[in-house]
């Protein structure tokens, strides 16, 4: 089923999704600071994952090139943390 195949190609962007509504759950509800470093994490993963998956594999993650799409989002990885680490409380 295509369906079927289809949904199954979709576990990157899932888990990248349920990682960063951790990292919002955590924001919102508990610690500002650990929050935004949990969805810096998710961001990262999102970029690591595209980086590893193969264009059909990595699902919805796959937008332009392989090579824009990891540098963009480990790059934004990069800055959430950084921002999240250096804004004083």
């Amino acid at each position: 089923m295509a369906g079927e195949a289809q949904r199954r190609s979709q576990w990157p962007l899932a888990l990248s999704l349920l990682a960063a509504l951790t990292g919002l759950v955590v924001l919102w509800f508990y610690d500002w600071r650990n929050g935004v470093l949990i969805f810096a994490g998710a961001v990262g993963l999102a970029g690591l994952l595209r980086a590893a998956l193969t264009d059909t594999a990595a699902g919805l993650l796959h937008v332009r090139s392989r090579m824009f799409d990891t540098t963009f989002l480990l790059l934004t990885a990069a800055a959430i943390a950084v921002l999240g680490l250096i804004i004083p409380n």
